[in-house]
């Protein structure tokens, strides 16, 4: 486990609980170095002061808030630690809710492994975290964290408690514009949507892995070691461009995700939507002979009838 990153209490009505905020993530991205492409000298990021047109140490840069164009307030770490905030030192849990209520789009990545801190702490930490885990409700607590309160949530892992850091209501942009509003689709294609979902439904996602570091970590492991970097696979071919027909890629989407679960689905085939033609007038049928000496007897009277 990587050291603690912030130390306090969980408060829970009139329970108090000594924990140790821990990463339950790592950042396993392959980072790069930014360097002079000629001769691959390292490019370094420089602070500069432009009162004094002189490079600072990191122990000489604090915080400044911009309150105008040319007025900036200091404002120190020792005056932020200070400030009167209940959750300076807490996480002040401030309701339960259903875990379903908690819209994803809330959740910003960011999640910590809760450590209780000292024995005193053991018996109530395993109280809140089998009451939550008896239940489908999450704790929603606020914490006072690098400069910022935040919202969070609190459940519990392998009888550990998490909390993911959430975002404030205002933080979340209004999506309502962004759906088609012309699109219709019927419910033959909604039922079989559903039993693509139902098909491709799982409880395990530890299998995926990221393909696209390992390819990268390849590049890199080549080219330390002086030789070609992998070719890039031409067996998954370009995507066709072919407009389908919406319900047969559903039915082959459904056989293809039970074939691949060794369920028997039976054959299905994707066909290419006919094209539209384009308008044009309606082609005129050719009368029979019969057809046509009828029509042209009945007419004869009646151009008579508009030369009178």
């Amino acid at each position: 486990m990587p050291r603690p990153l912030w130390s306090g209490a969980i408060s829970f009505g009139l329970v108090t609980i000594p924990v140790k905020l821990m990463s339950a993530t790592e950042d396993r991205s392959v980072r790069f170095h930014q360097v002079h492409t000629e001769d691959l000298g390292r490019v370094r990021v420089r602070k500069y002061c432009e009162a004094e047109d002189r490079e600072v140490a990191a122990g000489e840069i604090g915080k400044g808030y911009e309150v105008s164009r040319d007025t900036l307030v200091a404002v120190t770490d020792e005056e932020l630690e200070q400030m009167p905030l209940p959750t300076a030192k807490a996480i002040e849990i401030v309701a339960f809710v259903p875990a379903a209520s908690i819209d994803p789009v809330r959740l910003s990545g960011d999640s910590y492994f809760l450590q209780y801190d000292g024995p005193v702490a053991a018996k109530p930490y395993v109280l809140i975290a089998r009451a939550l885990a008896r239940n489908t409700k999450v704790a929603v607590a606020k914490l006072a964290w690098h400069g910022r309160e935040r919202l969070v949530l609190l459940r519990v892992r392998d009888g550990a408690l998490v909390a993911h850091v959430l975002k404030w209501d205002d933080e979340v942009r209004d999506p309502s514009e962004l759906a088609p509003k012309e699109a219709k689709v019927t419910d033959s294609e909604i039922d079989e949507a559903l039993q693509l979902v139902d098909s491709m439904t799982t409880d395990d996602i530890s299998g995926y892995q990221d393909e696209y570091r390992k390819a990268l970590e390849a590049v890199i492991e080549a080219k330390a070691e002086g030789r070609q970097p992998p070719k890039p696979s031409t067996e998954a071919g370009e995507p066709g461009g072919q407009v389908v027909d919406l319900m047969a890629a559903l039915q082959e989407s459904v056989r293809k995700a039970q074939a691949a679960r060794g369920e028997d689905a039976g054959d299905a085939e994707v066909h290419e939507m006919p094209k539209k033609p384009a308008a044009r007038k309606p082609a005129k049928k050719t009368p029979d002979k019969k057809t046509a000496k009828k029509t042209a007897t009945a007419k004869k009277p009646a151009r008579r009838q508009r030369g009178a």
